[in-house]
């Protein structure tokens, strides 16, 4: 795990490769996200290396020319770190290293990271924990030395083992361990769910820092952690909410990200089981993003591979409040893009393409919320009543 000095921010550079099938501007866009993934981690990123290839070299990411370029600003900027956008093999990170001579991150282990720091409760830092050290195992080096001091040094090395293969022997006896406990977790997770009763499971997924939290406090009127950073959730947490008489459970979820760590999705499994079972998604998205579309994206193809069928889904547009465009001039002939959208022209086109079922909010300033709930209250209506018509006399 790294440990970062909150006090006085570590100074960073970003790294990332144009490679075949991506243009400049969405390598800009993912570097923009790391950008704010190492802020949200307590790191200042100072300038960003970018180069065209059609593959990420295999041994050292970037090409010897542009290397050259990161190693003289290193040194004269005094970086501390240096952070890919890609996961990088161990190869790869062992000649970085050696080449810069600072810390050398990518963004898996960036990720890994806030959420070590994120973690609140017990589960979370098991999860949390489990990936960290599946995503480590094949990058250990000797400074996991002192890991030999948790198992006891005397008698623990066999004939002629070296130190390295002592230390993978630990690491894989404790994510045996781990695996096992949130197995156990796993199971008293799901013993709670079918506890909870009959009633309506809605949950609140969405990209990361969309704005979930802040709903799920103005729907269930509690007080939930929301911050505008990266993954300020991630214990899930359920609610009992009523709209008018209608009760229903609502949970808020771990946000989703673009090139999401496989380490996390299996270790946060019982975690985004409440998106597996809920009866009702409502994906949160920010509407004031210029990268919301891809984000959308993202977010549905993590729930693709969580479900095979995926629920009734209700779109919301958050943030109507931050929303900007660029209106076109009369004069001008060329193709209208997506930058000269207005939010109606928006509205329109979610309107028509998920047939109603969408609707544009502000939750920071409580705009359109009645419409929201009654929204949402219509779909819970209709599926209790055909889920339980026995129950009818509730509306």
């Amino acid at each position: 795990m790294i440990e970062i000095d909150q006090k006085k921010p570590e100074r960073a550079v970003l790294i990332g490769v144009i490679h075949q099938g991506q243009t400049e501007e969405q390598v800009e866009e993912y570097l923009d996200e790391l950008a704010f993934l190492t802020h949200t981690a307590g790191g200042t990123p100072l300038k960003r290396f970018t180069q065209k290839r059609q593959l990420p070299d295999p041994k050292t990411y970037l090409g010897s020319g542009k290397m050259n370029e990161v190693i003289d600003y290193v040194r004269e900027e005094d970086i501390q770190t240096a952070i890919f956008d890609d996961e990088l093999s161990p190869s790869q990170l062992r000649n970085v290293e050696k080449i810069l001579g600072v810390k050398i991150l990518d963004r898996t282990h960036l990720i890994l990271d806030i959420f070590a720091q994120r973690a609140q409760t017990s589960y979370a830092r098991t999860q949390v924990e489990l990936a960290q050290y599946q995503y480590l195992l094949p990058r250990l080096t000797r400074m996991w030395t002192h890991l030999e001091r948790q198992r006891g040094g005397i008698g623990m090395r066999g004939p002629g083992e070296t130190e390295i293969e002592t230390d993978r022997r630990i690491v894989r006896d404790r994510i045996t361990l781990l695996t096992e406990k949130l197995k156990k977790i796993d199971r008293q997770m799901a013993t709670q769910r079918k506890n909870r009763g009959q009633m309506i499971r809605v949950a609140l997924v969405g990209y990361t820092n969309v704005g979930k939290s802040t709903i799920m406090n103005m729907l269930s009127k509690s007080e939930v952690f929301a911050e505008n950073k990266l993954f300020a959730t991630l214990d899930t947490t359920v609610r009992k909410v009523v709209i008018d008489n209608l009760p229903f459970l609502l949970s808020d979820t771990v946000g989703f990200i673009r090139k999401l760590p496989t380490h996390l999705i299996e270790s946060f499994k019982s975690t985004l089981d409440e998106v597996r079972e809920a009866d009702v998604l409502v994906h949160v998205v920010d509407i004031s993003h210029p990268q919301f579309m891809e984000q959308i994206q993202a977010v549905e193809e993590t729930i693709a591979e969580l479900t095979t069928q995926p629920p009734k889904t209700l779109m919301v547009f958050n943030k109507i409040d931050s929303f900007t465009f660029t209106p076109k001039d009369e004069d001008d002939l060329t193709p209208k893009t997506t930058a000269n959208y207005s939010l109606d022209d928006w509205a329109r086109t979610w309107i028509a393409k998920v047939n109603g079922d969408c609707i544009f909010i502000s939750a920071t300033e409580r705009t359109h919320l009645d419409e929201f709930r009654k929204k949402l209250y219509e779909m819970i209506k209709h599926m209790h009543a055909v889920r339980y018509p026995y129950n009818n006399f509730l509306y």
